[in-house]
């Protein structure tokens, strides 16, 4: 388990600024606000640490080139949007890390991308091999093609699932706020900090209030949310306040600053990393009473005996949500057979499955390797 004197030992970041701390109150994405964090990273690049940059703001500049006063509420204007100020945003980051001797590379990322086995994959070789080149990527959504990105996505949680991608030590989630209080500090000045906690606790539920500004689309609540998203690979998170001065220097100094929140697990394999973060699951499988405890006490595998029910269509290899029978999620993992041939030996031992499908591809409907509780 981390703690801040730690912190200082933590190497491969996964850093989001918000829109707030890179805009001019909507009015485009503004050199002289970028600069100051591009410093600090491009410090952290030279001490030899690593840095991965999810940046929101492109909305926003696309809307100060359109001269557009309001964030539009159509979902294909927000996707134009994005794309014209893709272009500024992506310059204005190219021109301040040259400045720094550093090189930078554009990455746009789907919630498919991060879903689908063999481009998760391809995309996790593509940033290692980024960062071993010692380039810095910029991370963003690809809200053109995403036919519900903006409305669901946010970078927050895209940034929790990059730090699942690429096995972060530290997500820093930065914002116009000075961290997590136990209390709305805008309406209670007595509202205390919380400087640190398990990321499980289940006061964040309370205490994490909506977004402050019309720019973006995350508030505390979606930090929070992305803060335990990290968690499942083991990566704690510090949600810092971007106004402060030298932020990131004092977050890797081990300086209190901001709201750490601690995983209560360590990294798992990459693998189970990947299972853990799916946010689409493909299908369910209802399990009984006796499978429950099997993978719970046991670490065994999933057996189709146990399974009393079967709801989705998947494929083989695609991730299912493993519940009990009150609904409640329990494990997740890749499913070996697709959902009809699941249909067909669901309740059944294993030694059928030639005589019911006429095949067998393995004895266990998700082996443990492939499986993750939760």
């Amino acid at each position: 388990m981390i703690s801040r004197e730690e912190l200082p030992g933590t190497r491969r970041w996964v850093i989001k600024i918000g829109s707030t701390l890179l805009t001019r109150d909507g009015r485009g994405v503004g050199r002289d606000l970028l600069e100051p964090w591009v410093a600090q990273m491009a410090a952290r690049h030279g001490a030899g640490a690593e840095v991965v940059l999810v940046s929101s703001g492109a909305v926003a500049e696309g809307m100060a080139r359109m001269g557009w006063r309001e964030r539009p509420g159509a979902l294909h204007e927000l996707q134009a949007a994005a794309a014209i100020g893709q272009m500024g945003l992506v310059r204005a980051y190219e021109d301040c890390f040259r400045d720094h001797g550093r090189h930078t590379a554009q990455v746009l990322l789907t919630r498919d991308d991060l879903s689908n086995r063999v481009r998760y994959l391809n995309a996790r070789s593509t940033l290692r091999a980024l960062i071993r080149h010692g380039v810095v990527p910029v991370i963003n959504e690809n809200d053109t093609v995403a036919n519900d990105e903006l409305r669901f996505g946010d970078n927050d949680t895209l940034a929790a699932l990059v730090a699942n991608l690429i096995e972060a030590d530290l997500l820093v989630l930065l914002t116009d706020q000075d961290g997590i209080f136990d209390q709305d500090p805008r309406n209670n000045p007595e509202a205390r900090l919380i400087t640190e906690t398990w990321v499980d606790d289940p006061m964040l539920d309370q205490v994490a209030g909506g977004s402050g500004s019309g720019l973006g689309t995350g508030g505390m609540v979606t930090k929070v949310r992305a803060a335990r998203l990290a968690a499942r690979s083991g990566t704690p998170t510090v949600i810092a306040p971007g106004r402060g001065e030298r932020v990131l220097a004092r977050i890797g100094a081990g300086e209190s600053i901001g709201t750490l929140l601690i995983p209560f697990q360590g990294p798992q394999a990459a693998r189970k990393q990947w299972i853990a973060g799916q946010l689409q699951v493909r299908g369910r499988l209802v399990l009984d009473a006796g499978a429950v405890r099997a993978l719970r006490e046991q670490g065994t595998s999933l057996l189709a005996v146990g399974v009393r029910a079967v709801h989705g269509a998947f494929e083989r290899g695609e991730v299912v949500a493993c519940v009990d029978e009150q609904g409640r999620e329990v494990a997740r993992g890749l499913v070996n057979y697709d959902a009809e041939a699941t249909r067909r030996i669901q309740g059944r031992s294993s030694h059928r499955f030639a005589e019911i499908l006429g095949y067998v591809d393995d004895d266990e409907l998700i082996h443990r390797d492939n499986l993750v509780l939760l």
